[in-house]
């Protein structure tokens, strides 16, 4: 550490070498050493030939990271240091097989090399921090880089906790407590969250995540419209996303969560409207009691620390969870292109042309964020096209949907103008409900409370999750009561209520994201985050921008439905990526001799790992079942089913050996080194 100090404090460092031959760079770090310590330029090439000699032989040492060195007598009295980092990354035959970005270059006389040993194991262990390799790869100047230095060292004081997937899911003991922890968190992290926006990569992220939410605002509201005879519809949902998403934005504890229409949600207000119409109840006051006891409810359970149960749901079930969420938005892209294909005549041409358009935003925008790992273009253009690849793709296949304007294609089915869908006043009047009204709608309302609570609450654990590498704190008491008074005030104006988005937010997650590909100790290449954007702009950004949408209604009716059924097949498949219970399943149909050597795979007996897969598996489609296939009423029963989960998850003890249950269901993988200076 303090080599590398004394590196930076001497101005050894280039923080912009842009040449890719090898001689060059070390040629600059030659430079660099001898004008610190005045000495002859003489020595120029007899340096930058015995650093040739060792990098040869493992100067690269992985994580993007290389020390070449050196020990000549006759030169330096004293060891010295440089620091580069590299403009395009070089291969220089690492381990882990990732090009070498950033070089430590040790020289000295040769007695100095006893001492290298202990040297680089300093620097591997400092460099497999992968927030320090962020910073240094951000730093403009040498005084960043000794704040990294700074910042690496705190965190390394303070021991890490024993869980901590569940920061934020203490029983305080006092009433609010939770909640007023999670306010002072977020007061100390607010500036920061602001701050941390002005960056190009919220651009991608805002315009991305713009059409991945208007689309199903507008296709949840439209169903809405039929559930409800019209009184809550595509412009109601479309004004609530907004508004809410903006006051979120500004309030919640994890910004990162966005917040929309789901459909166990659009699922219970149908239900709700039969109720009504069968009971001769009037929908809109009915509604809006339900609404406000739920939003009562939610606030309840903010200020009593119930969230803090949430510690009892595992890896099991936030992944059984996940796969659901993003299945049902799968399944519905594939259901509404399979739909066109049931029309004959003339309109298999447009049936063909929304296969073409899906397809094409699907595999335009999945090969564009792959860029980060190409071998052409720049880093910046690199960046550039895996950020914007999903607003790129949807660009590209929207101009070819209108130079094949003579096949007629359905748009986004929105209103042509602003207003209510029925023409209602938007304020509703509760007190045109029946008085018995008043009281008895807390019964569904404990349905939907619960509905509401676990859906925002397994999201929210879901984002948090260690392997996300957030900094600035969970807020899960926050969220819910930020929650509980939206779900309330729409109900007073007759709008849908909303909860956390999990395939929306997720995708928003892995929008900010910066990630490196890194070889784990099963031989594979691995997505790693090494740092998360943690912003509020992005979600203020992207809500302003459906706000403002309701002034162009009819312009985004010329965005045909097609390309976001390829945005919601994107959506669905990265935010299967990485689910560990989907790399188990694939290893069913693998060859045993080539799984991956993950930690699951060389600790848990085969037998147990699929056993463990199988039950996650059945869970999963019993619930898929609840939602989208149950009758009616079942429906109503989804949160129950959720909450089944935690009895299970305790049932499995008696099928697996602990040390194996653990291992299976831990919250993130073990801390293996998989550099061996390190260890």
């Amino acid at each position: 550490m303090q080599t590398i100090r004394a590196a930076i404090e001497d101005a050894r460092v280039d923080l912009q070498v842009r040449s890719r031959d090898l001689d060059e760079i070390l040629g600059v770090a030659v430079d660099l050493a001898l004008r610190s310590r005045g000495l002859d330029a003489a020595h120029r090439q007899t340096l930058i030939d015995a650093l040739l000699a060792h990098s040869e032989d493992s100067a690269a040492i992985g994580h993007a990271v290389a020390v070449p060195h050196c020990y000549i007598e006759g030169i330096f009295k004293t060891p010295v240091s440089v620091f580069l980092r590299l403009e395009h990354p070089v291969n220089l035959d690492a381990p882990d097989g990732v090009p070498t970005r950033f070089l430590f270059v040790l020289m000295g006389p040769p007695g100095d090399a006893d001492g290298h040993l202990d040297e680089l194991m300093h620097i591997a262990r400092l460099t497999t921090d992968s927030e320090f390799r962020y910073d240094l790869s951000e730093a403009r100047t040498p005084t960043d880089l000794l704040i990294a230095l700074d910042a690496h060292a705190e965190r390394k004081a303070v021991p890490a906790p024993t869980e901590a997937a569940d920061e934020g899911l203490e029983f305080t003991g006092r009433f609010a407590g939770g909640l007023m922890d999670d306010v002072r968190r977020k007061a100390s992290t607010f500036k920061k969250e602001i701050r941390d926006g002005i960056h190009p990569k919220t651009i991608g992220a805002s315009l991305f995540l713009f059409f991945a939410c208007v689309a199903p605002a507008v296709t949840f509201g439209g169903l809405m419209g039929q559930f409800t005879g019209g009184d809550i519809g595509a412009v109601e949902m479309l004004v609530v996303t907004a508004i809410g998403g903006v006051i979120y934005a500004l309030c919640a504890g994890q910004p990162l969560i966005v917040l929309g229409g789901i459909g166990p949600l659009l699922i219970f207000t149908g239900i709700l409207y039969q109720l009504c119409l069968d009971m001769g109840l009037p929908f809109l006051p009915t509604y809006a009691w339900v609404g406000l006891w739920t939003g009562l409810f939610l606030v309840i359970l903010a200020v009593t620390d119930a969230s803090a149960l949430m510690r009892f749901f595992t890896r099991f079930t936030n992944e059984i969870f996940s796969a659901l969420m993003s299945l049902m938005y799968i399944y519905e892209a594939v259901r509404a292109i399979a739909k066109t294909f049931n029309k004959t005549g003339s309109a298999m041409d447009a049936a063909l042309l929304t296969l073409l358009l899906a397809v094409g935003t699907f595999y335009i925008a999945t090969q564009l964020s792959r860029m980060r790992k190409s071998k052409y273009l720049n880093h910046g253009m690199r960046e550039f096209l895996a950020d914007f690849g999903p607003a790129i793709a949807m660009a590209i296949m929207t101009v070819v949907a209108i130079l094949t304007s003579s096949v007629t294609l359905d748009g986004l089915a929105t209103p042509e103008q602003f207003g209510t869908t029925s023409g209602r006043a938007w304020l509703v009047d509760p007190t045109e409900a029946p008085v018995w009204i008043w009281g008895a709608a807390a019964a569904p309302a404990l349905l939907a409370a619960l509905l509401i609570a676990l859906n925002q609450n397994i999201t929210g654990k879901i984002i948090n999750s260690p392997e996300h590498k957030l900094q600035n704190g969970p807020g899960y008491h926050l969220d819910l009561a930020v929650v509980g008074g939206l779900v309330a005030g729409a109900s007073m104006f007759g709008l849908p209520w909303l909860t956390a988005a999990t395939v929306r937010s997720l995708a928003h997650l892995r929008s900010l994201a910066t990630v490196e590909e890194s070889i784990g100790p099963d031989g594979q290449a691995h997505d790693q985050i090494v740092h998360m954007r943690e912003t509020r702009i992005t979600g203020l950004v992207i809500h302003i921008l459906i706000g403002s949408s309701l002034l162009v209604l009819g312009m985004l009716q010329s965005i045909p439905m097609a390309v976001l059924y390829g945005l919601f097949l994107y959506m669905g498949m990265v935010s299967l990526n990485g689910v560990q219970f989907v790399e188990r399943l694939m290893l069913w149909p693998m060859d045993p001799n080539l799984y991956p050597r993950s930690h699951y795979v060389r600790r848990v007996p085969l037998k147990a790992v699929h056993r463990f897969t199988l039950i996650q598996l059945l869970a999963l489609s019993f619930l898929a079942w609840s939602v989208a296939f149950a009758p009616g009423g079942l429906k109503l029963l989804f949160p129950l089913f959720i909450v089944m989960l935690i009895p299970l998850r305790f049932w499995l003890k008696r099928l697996f050996e602990p040390k194996h249950l653990a291992m299976l269901d831990a919250d993130e993988a073990p801390d293996e080194e998989s550099d061996h200076w390190t260890t």
